[in-house]
């Protein structure tokens, strides 16, 4: 089945060659030029990802992201944000990106992050053999993607998801945020506070006390760790 992505972006020029380049690699493409637009489109018929750009008429990105993040179906967003907006890509994220693009981009490269999204978000690579991962009421179900704490499921994003079960499955292990980004976003390079922000994130998530961690923990001067607490 034809995967459906959704393009919300008001500039007509960058929506156009990101429509084409999309449909270009097979998949259906809808565009919508405002934030309001957006949230009706997705309630009418859930795509299989959003491209959302953050300078929207009607309801900006920001918002239109946070509204998308408190729905069950979870829909993957890929954030795009002007250069320099380090502020505004790093709220994005806090709210629930899944991965973000500064612009001006490559065509080409957001394809591939699309694609890195949608295949991430349909599960585990075939011949992969799927995990139960548990500690101490925490457990991880890396075949369907579901994460319960205490029997109660985590509505977890993609990436923290992802990096959680990858914490998960080295515990104890120092991991630093450009072996993170590499293993679990599968970037050769970028913004490491991407790293840092889904950290905080899933604290806020799985820990008892986000301020005081002790499953995720920080290693100074390296990064983080996965503490098990049934050590």
């Amino acid at each position: 089945m034809t995967q459906r992505v959704l393009v919300v972006d008001d500039d007509r020029t960058v929506s156009d060659v990101v429509c084409r380049y999309l449909e270009h690699a097979g998949y259906q493409v809808d565009h919508v030029g405002d934030g309001a637009a957006a949230l009706a489109a997705v309630a009418a018929e859930p795509p299989d990802l959003v491209v959302l750009d953050l300078m929207l008429p009607v309801l900006d990105g920001l918002e239109v992201c946070r509204r998308l993040r408190s729905r069950p179906d979870g829909v993957p967003i890929v954030m795009l944000t002007a250069r320099g907006d380090e502020a505004d890509r790093i709220l994005g994220l806090q709210l629930g990106a899944d991965d973000y693009l500064g612009k001006p981009f490559s065509p080409r490269e957001l394809v591939l992050r699309v694609r890195s999204v949608l295949r991430r978000a349909g599960g585990e690579p075939a011949g992969t053999v799927p995990q139960v991962l548990t500690d101490g009421g925490l457990e991880v179900l890396t075949g369907p993607r579901v994460a319960r704490l205490h029997g109660r499921e985590l509505a977890l994003t993609l990436r923290e998801f992802d990096l959680l079960a990858h914490l998960m499955r080295h515990p104890a292990r120092a991991f630093r945020r450009t072996e993170l980004l590499e293993r679990v976003w599968g970037w050769s390079f970028g913004d490491e506070s991407t790293v840092t922000v889904h950290v905080r994130r899933l604290r806020e998530k799985v820990e008892a006390d986000p301020a005081d961690p002790r499953r995720i923990v920080t290693v100074w001067g390296v990064g983080y760790r996965y503490q098990p607490t049934d050590a």
